[in-house]
């Protein structure tokens, strides 16, 4: 089924109506969701009209349209990829069997714990950036933080509905759990550590759209894998979704340094503080935020060995990124795969059996990728005529989880002492005083057309609006 059903309570594509218990659950579990949503979502916007897009089916082409809604009267509702007719398991140990249509029961565990780590960062993103909103740069900005907003909230609905419906009890009860945890909450944190840090100001939510965002596309890529089929579809649908939030962070980033650099050029400056007097973000405070998203986000894909990440590929429940375009056998039995290491006072690399090595290779291919978008940042800075380049920090830099953890390594990967990383840090990540001179310029602009100075217009609009288009209506 590629229609979307929007005569439901509930939107869907999955004949939700022909089974009444799982609807009647849902349906239960609703008004908490908007409860949810109202307590902890968007600030004071309950009554603007935003122009957002809805999904109208799981078709590659046209699957959405836009129009002006009011954020709680948003559409969410459960959406799987189509089928794909005789799919197999890929890999593992269970590869060429045909892919599960219900969980096995001796994978219930493992994946009710995927479901569950992966629906909890959705919520989580919503309340780190729910007082973005009275800061916007512009009624475009604004228009696209609501859209992430609202569709992170679709994908909470998504992995809701694969609890419900495959993990009985037990799945009802985490649903009901990934409302009660709170981004930042002393006593029910979200799980992962980077979804509890604050989103304070505008480069926080374009680094996080452009770096933490794209962690969920990285996760997303290798569930969408998934030997259980209904896994499989839902994330190969969330993806869709997913490019819109990395194209935000993306633009955002280069519109703040295009502003940064005509500023500089216009004024024949490049000391930090001479461009911080006039009102917008100095290269190097860019630095360091790029320095402390990235390297927050790539403790997002766990230890460097892992036991566990081995079990879920052999069990063909989690593949690789872009498992069906590598060319092995799909079962790494007998695979290496290198990784770091502090041997004589330096980093070093060694190979280990790539079954236990998943969660590394996953993090060197979110690297690549990352790497790609901040070459495009610099070529903005090159056109400019300005010498300043921005570099992703080495892997080992200020990481919280894993080998690396325990020791002090610079931006270039040298190891340093407790003394000489307490001598830089200021330079290598945000001080206090950086964050409140971004916060000092967090003044909001919502005049159709109209932005604020720090941040360079967008080239083009929405859906083919124009720029000064009104994306959001104030009521």
């Amino acid at each position: 089924m590629s229609t979307i059903d929007y005569s439901d309570k509930i939107p869907n594509n999955v004949n939700l109506s022909e089974d009444k218990t799982l609807q009647r659950a849902l349906e239960h579990w609703q008004p908490n969701y908007l409860q949810w949503w109202n307590d902890m979502g968007p600030d004071g916007s309950t009554n603007h009209d935003v122009y957002l897009r809805t999904a109208i089916n799981v078709t590659p082409e046209g699957w959405a349209n836009f129009g002006h809604v009011k954020m709680p009267d948003y559409r969410w509702g459960i959406f799987l990829a189509q089928a794909e007719e005789g799919r197999k398991v890929n890999f593992g140990e269970n590869k060429g069997m045909n892919a599960w249509q219900e969980v096995p029961g001796e994978h219930r565990a493992n994946l009710r714990r995927m479901i569950v780590t992966q629906g909890d960062t959705e919520p989580a993103s919503v309340e780190q950036q729910r007082h973005l909103g009275l800061t916007a740069p512009s009624n475009y900005d604004l228009r696209n933080l609501f859209q992430i907003n609202v569709e992170e909230g679709r994908h909470l609905w998504a992995m809701v509905y694969l609890l419900h419906k495959y993990f009985g009890r037990d799945g009802r009860e985490e649903a009901e759990a990934l409302l009660q945890r709170n981004s930042g909450d002393q006593d029910k944190p979200r799980i992962l550590e980077a979804f509890n840090e604050e989103t304070p100001d505008w480069l926080a939510f374009y680094m996080f759209t452009y770096f933490t965002d794209r962690d969920g596309k990285f996760q997303l890529n290798a569930l969408a894998e998934s030997g259980f089929d209904p896994l499989s579809r839902t994330c190969r649908f969330m993806l869709t979704e997913e490019a819109h939030h990395m194209f935000v962070g993306e633009s955002g980033i280069s519109r703040i340094i295009n502003r940064t650099c005509q500023v500089m050029k216009e004024f024949g400056i490049e000391d930090p503080e001479q461009v911080r007097a006039k009102g917008v973000i100095d290269l190097p405070t860019i630095q360091r935020y790029l320095n402390f998203h990235f390297s927050v986000t790539i403790d997002l894909f766990g230890a460097d060995q892992s036991s566990n990440a081995a079990a879920f590929y052999s069990a063909g429940l989690k593949g690789r990124y872009e498992e069906m375009k590598r060319d092995d056998d799909h079962l790494l039995k007998g695979g290496q795969y290198r990784i770091l290491e502090v041997s004589n006072g330096a980093l070093v690399e060694r190979e280990v059996p790539m079954l236990n090595a998943l969660n590394e290779l996953l993090r060197d291919d979110y690297i690549r990728d990352s790497v790609a978008g901040v070459a495009r940042w610099n070529r903005v800075i090159e056109k400019a005529g300005l010498s300043f380049r921005l570099v992703t920090p080495h892997k080992a830099f200020n990481r919280h989880i894993g080998a690396m953890a325990e020791f002090k390594i610079s931006p270039e990967g040298r190891l340093i002492s407790e003394t000489q990383w307490q001598a830089n840090v200021g330079n290598w990540l945000p001080s206090e005083a950086d964050r409140a001179y971004v916060a000092s310029l967090m003044g909001r602009v919502i005049e159709p057309g109209k932005i604020a100075g720090w941040i360079a217009p967008p080239p083009i609009g929405i859906n083919r609006q124009p720029i000064d288009y009104e994306y959001v209506r104030f009521n």
